[in-house]
C-alpha cells in the first residue's frame, strides 16, 4: 500500500519541528506534501530539510476544500498512491505506528473510503477542550455504515480534517474535495462516501493530541461558519439528521462533568454554548445578511470576499 501524507500549512508554528521529527520517525514510507499558504516563517524551510515537496498557495486563495484537493491532485500526478493521509500543522503524533496504525484497517476491510483516529486533548488544554475530545472521540473504535444514520444521525458523517486517511479510489469515486466550503470539507466527503456505499472506520488505537482552547468569541465565529455550511449544503443535514441533536448531547455530558468536579464552571460553560447556539442559527441564516457582516461574524472572513 502506497501512501501519501498532505499538510496545509501557514506559518506552523513552534511544534512544527516537532511534528516533522514524528513523521520522519513513522514506521511508514511516505510521499509527503505541504500546501503552503505563503508562510512568512520557516515554515517552508522546515518542511523541505524533512523531505517534503512543497505547494505554494496564494493565501487568498486558500479554501478548505478547494486547497486540499488541489494537493491531492498535485500529489497524484507525481506517484503512484493507494491511501492519502491528512494532517494538520498543529497535530503532535502519539507514537512511531501513529500512521500505520491508522491507514491498517485499508488492507482488512475493502469497503472503508475514510478512516479517522483519536484526538487527545493536548497537555494544556481547557477542562472544555478535554471534554469535547472525549464526547467527539472516545476510547472504543467504531465502523459506521450509511445504514447507521438511523443511530447516529449525523454524527454518523463525522470526520477530521486533522487526523484521517483516504482511500485514493474512494475519494475519486465520489469527486474529491469539494470545490468551495467555508470548512466542515471532513464531513462532506465522509456524508459523500456513505451515500456511494463506503463505510467509515474511526480507529481509537491510531492516536494524536490535538485541541483548541477557545475563546467565548472564538466559539460564536467557528459556529457562525459551521451553521453558513449547514445551510449551503442542506442535503446533509436532510440525510442524516440535525447538528442539534449532537450538541445537546455534548451539552448535557459536559455540564454533568463540570457539575461534578467543579460547579463554579457549569456557568461559564452555559454562556459558552450559548454563543455556540446563537453563532450557528445566525450562520443558517447567512444568505439573508450582508457579505460584510459575514465577515465580521465569520472565522474565515476571506470566503465572503468574493
Amino acid at each position: 500500500m502506497n501512501c501519501g501524507l498532505i499538510i496545509p500549512t501557514l506559518n506552523a508554528g513552534k511544534n512544527f519541528e516537532t511534528l516533522l521529527e514524528q513523521i520522519a520517525a513513522q514506521n511508514l514510507p511516505l510521499k509527503k506534501l505541504i500546501a503552503d499558504s505563503q508562510s512568512t516563517d520557516d515554515t517552508v524551510t522546515l518542511a523541505k530539510k524533512f523531505g517534503f515537496d512543497v505547494l505554494p498557495i496564494q493565501r487568498k486563495n486558500f479554501n478548505h476544500g478547494a486547497t486540499r484537493q488541489l494537493a491531492f491532485e498535485y500529489l497524484l500526478e507525481k506517484f503512484s498512491i493507494d491511501v492519502i493521509i491528512f494532517l494538520t500543522q498543529d497535530v503532535l503524533l502519539h507514537d512511531e505506528k501513529t500512521l500505520s496504525t491508522l491507514v491498517k484497517i485499508f488492507d482488512a476491510d475493502s469497503k472503508v473510503g475514510l478512516t479517522y483516529g483519536r484526538q487527545l486533548p493536548h497537555i494544556d488544554a481547557t477542562v472544555e477542550a478535554k471534554i469535547l475530545r472525549q464526547f467527539n472521540y472516545p476510547a472504543e473504535s467504531q465502523l459506521k455504515s450509511f445504514d447507521d444514520r438511523k443511530k447516529f444521525g449525523l454524527k454518523t458523517a463525522f470526520n477530521s480534517n486533522s487526523f484521517a486517511a483516504y482511500r485514493v479510489d474512494a475519494l475519486k469515486k465520489v469527486g474529491g474535495f469539494p470545490s468551495n466550503v467555508i470548512l466542515c470539507e471532513d464531513m462532506y466527503i465522509a456524508a459523500k462516501m456513505l451515500l456511494d456505499g463506503w463505510k467509515i472506520f474511526y480507529n481509537a488505537a491510531a492516536q494524536v493530541y490535538h485541541s483548541h482552547n477557545y475563546t467565548a468569541a472564538q466559539e460564536f465565529h467557528r459556529y457562525f461558519d459551521i451553521g453558513v455550511f449547514h445551510s449551503r449544503e442542506g442535503w446533509v443535514r436532510e440525510t442524516f439528521g440535525s447538528a442539534e441533536g449532537a450538541g445537546k448531547k455534548f451539552v448535557l455530558m459536559k455540564l454533568k462533568t463540570l457539575w461534578k468536579e467543579n460547579p463554579a464552571d457549569c456557568l461559564s460553560a452555559i454562556f459558552r454554548d450559548g454563543a455556540k447556539f446563537f453563532g450557528y442559527r445566525l450562520g443558517r441564516l447567512e444568505k439573508f445578511l450582508p457579505k460584510s457582516f459575514c465577515q465580521l461574524l465569520s472565522m474565515h472572513p476571506f470566503f465572503f470576499s468574493s
